[in-house]
């Protein structure tokens, strides 16, 4: 699989810490090795849109579409 990023994406990504921004790519590469992977706990969010999401912790999601052999991150954002 390879990724590709929104200029959404891009941008809100930007806007948190680093620290934050250093787990996101921890959670990217777990990712990588296959949705399944427990920490991500990926589920379909928007099944009308092919949304998906995926924790970076217990306060940060991003949210991703799959497109043959391409992840689409859309955004990351605070959890709710």
């Amino acid at each position: 699989m390879k990724v590709l990023y929104t200029p959404q994406f891009k941008r809100s990504l930007r806007g948190f810490p680093g620290v934050v921004r250093r787990k996101f790519y921890k959670q990217l590469g777990l990712l990588l090795g296959g949705i399944r992977h427990p920490s991500l706990h990926a589920k379909k969010y928007d099944e009308s849109r092919n949304l998906w999401q995926a924790r970076v912790d217990k306060s940060i999601r991003f949210y991703f579409v799959i497109e043959g052999d391409y992840y689409y991150l859309i955004n990351i954002r605070k959890h709710k």
